[in-house]
């Protein structure tokens, strides 16, 4: 998972606040928020940033659960792409030509020519999709460690999309990064295959994809044009393939249906991956028993691997087994270097138990995570109640009022914030963030 330190906490509230997705919601959307995935895609993406020019450190690729096959960018430091194009895809190249084509729509500055687009469309504009953190509203517990109910929108049509001149111009450079790193290019002509067709479509039946990236006969012939002049500079890269299976099927498992995944899977089928589904299929079922063996059996092959111990924590919370769990996700923050995502899930545990030293645990693992990455709301919602059981009623408020706000609903938000306000020493942190979160919601034209 991202691992971004909060300087200071009226600042990083702030910028969370500014930056948004701009248009009305047309339909409520999901956010993965998974540390195994965003993982993943940190090693998938990793190379194709580097060749753009990119610090892979600084650019977060995130997963909206969405079936529709759409990949885009709205600033700088994010990528997003649909949970229905990776489950379509079938091998890295692909994924990884998506995200050298987004990069290339940052390295090319098409983004930082749409600043003004942003601007002339606030006015007209709701919270949406908050990128500085990635909003997941909380408490969907079929989802896969983070998986989340969210409120955001879709970008508008206008602010996301590219002229002809720029999908040309990502096109070459992506195949460029490819090329570089010893990618195979064909991917890219397989993935606008995957497209192929949707032209002819009635916008209402048109995936987003094809809407804000234009398909031309003129764009497909120069990307196959491209890839048989690069071709043959391909090389294996087993750690991208493995991480892409494992994605897909971690996804897959979380996002179809428990039956699907488990007759897909060939009964004598004993890998890492099939393994992996199966733990997920059952605990979904639900079957505690066999999800519980399943993961169990994974653990031992991979006894290092943060992410499993955090899925084994999920698993094992779930079915309310919570010391079983505690003492899962201790061992996933030991393996996983403080990850904020495990420690957000180290200290729902602790609250399950519901004892004082648990409780004071929980705050400590819970405020671990904020510090680390303060833009999860489910994590915002558990700090919420560790406040509370600490006490702490202005802090509470103060966290409420930020998970509303990430979420959109700033009118709530204000309330809360109004409330810590009340309660806060004045020109403390949290006071300060409970202005940031009034500021915002008075731009919206809501409160006082």
């Amino acid at each position: 998972m991202l691992r971004a330190a909060l300087r200071v906490a009226r600042v990083a509230v702030a910028a969370l606040l500014a930056i948004t997705v701009l248009a009305l919601p047309a339909r409520a959307q999901t956010l993965i928020r998974d540390a195994d995935i965003e993982y993943a895609l940190r090693q998938i993406a990793s190379p194709v940033l580097t060749a753009a020019g990119l610090n892979p450190a600084q650019v977060r690729v995130l997963v909206v659960a969405d079936s529709t096959l759409n990949a885009f960018v709205v600033d700088s430091r994010h990528i997003l792409i649909h949970s229905g194009l990776i489950l379509r895809m079938n091998r890295a190249e692909e994924l990884q030509a998506v995200l050298a084509h987004e990069a290339a729509h940052i390295a090319n500055g098409h983004i930082a020519r749409r600043a003004t687009n942003m601007r002339n469309a606030r006015n007209t504009a709701l919270f949406g999709l908050i990128l500085s953190g990635v909003a997941a509203a909380a408490g969907n517990t079929s989802a896969a460690g983070g998986i989340a109910l969210g409120s955001a929108s879709s970008a508008s049509r206008v602010f996301l999309s590219h002229t002809r001149a720029e999908e040309a111009s990502a096109d070459q450079a992506a195949m460029r990064y490819m090329a570089n790193r010893g990618i195979d290019v064909t991917a890219m002509s397989d993935v606008l295959d995957i497209f192929r067709g949707q032209e002819a479509l009635s916008v209402g039946r048109q995936d987003p994809y094809v809407r804000s990236h234009p398909l031309t006969r003129d764009r497909m012939r120069a990307v196959d044009g491209f890839a048989a002049a690069y071709g043959g500079t391909a090389r294996d890269d087993p750690n991208a393939q493995y991480w892409f299976g494992r994605t897909k099927a971690k996804l897959g498992a979380f996002l179809q249906s428990p039956g699907y995944t488990l007759r897909r899977i060939d009964r004598g089928d004993d890998s890492d991956l099939a393994i992996l589904a199966r733990a997920v299929a059952y605990h979904r079922t639900p079957d505690p028993q066999r999800a519980i063996a399943e993961i169990g059996k994974l653990i031992a092959r991979r006894p290092n691997d943060p992410f499993l111990r955090d899925l084994q924590g999920q698993i094992l919370l779930e079915s309310r087994q919570t010391g079983a769990a505690v003492n899962a996700y201790r061992q996933a923050v030991a393996l996983g270097g403080n990850d904020p995502q495990i420690l957000a899930g180290l200290g729902r545990a602790y609250l399950a138990i519901g004892s004082r030293d648990a409780d004071r645990a929980a705050l400590q693992a819970l405020e671990s995570s904020f510090a680390r990455d303060p833009y999860d709301p489910r994590m915002l919602r558990d700090l919420a109640v560790a406040y509370a059981k600490a006490g702490n009623n202005g802090m509470a408020s103060v966290a409420t009022a930020e998970r509303y706000a990430l979420t959109g609903r700033l009118d709530t938000a204000a309330t809360h914030a109004q409330r810590a306000e009340g309660l806060l020493p004045q020109g403390s942190s949290g006071w300060n963030r409970a202005l940031d979160v009034l500021n915002a919601a008075k731009q919206a034209g809501i409160g006082r």
